[in-house]
């Protein structure tokens, strides 16, 4: 068994989930694989489970009934990797736009380079995003911005999904009291890790759009990141983050 899991959520991601799978798979480093399928009509939980049998503790899957959303789905596969003694902890997306080369060096910057949450920073050397509209990029860059703003947050890339955590941080956070569901939930998470202390570095990467598939972004999405950003500024002024 590694000491490094990749938590992987899908929601119809049948045209690049065994790529992705394979790609992670066939690294240097030893990484296992959890993926969360939110009920995908398409049959991409079906694609998962027959390349179980060729990847024995390796893969794993977790189903789930309906799409409850990207912020659950990922504090499912945080309680399961503790439950199963991982050290690493990993978010990735299903549709290449996280080179799966890169998790590696997320991993050495936990592992050798002593970060307890290590972040793939889209922004932190420029902005390294390709395929993009530019309204996205935009959009994006000046949200990232804006939360840097609010939360007094250092980082560049505080709304990425590409990123390493150390076990004692997600033991340390309590995860079913995280609660925005959506994108906003990875600000919520590093603004946690950021208040109790943990180190957190951001290693730069290029993010490239999905060439397969249908983003999952929209207004629902962005308008909780936006407003609920403020509300959780305001709500930790009255609460202490002990470890």
């Amino acid at each position: 068994m590694s000491d490094s899991l990749v938590i992987i959520p899908t929601y119809n991601e049948r045209e690049n989930i065994e790529k992705i799978i394979q790609a992670v798979i066939h690294l240097e480093k030893e990484f296992d694989i959890l993926i969360i399928d939110d009920g995908s009509p398409d049959g991409t939980a079906q694609i998962v489970k027959n390349l179980q049998s060729t990847l024995p503790n390796r893969l794993f899957l977790v189903e789930r009934e309906g799409k409850l959303g990207l912020g659950t789905a990922y504090i499912k596969g945080f309680h399961w990797a503790l439950d199963h003694n991982y050290t690493y902890v990993f978010e990735m997306d299903a549709d290449f736009s996280h080179n799966p080369a890169d998790l590696v060096r997320l991993y050495q910057a936990c592992k050798e380079g002593g970060a307890e949450l290590a972040i793939g920073s889209r922004y932190v050397t420029g902005v390294n995003v390709v395929n993009w509209p530019m309204g996205r990029v935009i959009m994006s860059y000046y949200a990232s911005k804006y939360v840097r703003t609010i939360t007094g947050m250092p980082f560049r890339d505080a709304t990425a999904g590409f990123v390493c955590y150390h076990r004692k941080v997600l033991e340390t956070i309590d995860m079913d009291h995280i609660k925005f569901r959506g994108y906003a939930f990875q600000i919520e998470m590093k603004f946690a890790a950021w208040k109790y202390g943990f180190k957190i570095v951001e290693v730069p990467i290029i993010f490239t759009d999905r060439s397969e598939g249908a983003s999952k972004m929209n207004r629902g999405i962005f308008k909780e990141a936006v407003f609920g950003v403020l509300e959780m500024k305001m709500k930790s002024w009255f609460r202490k983050y002990q470890r």
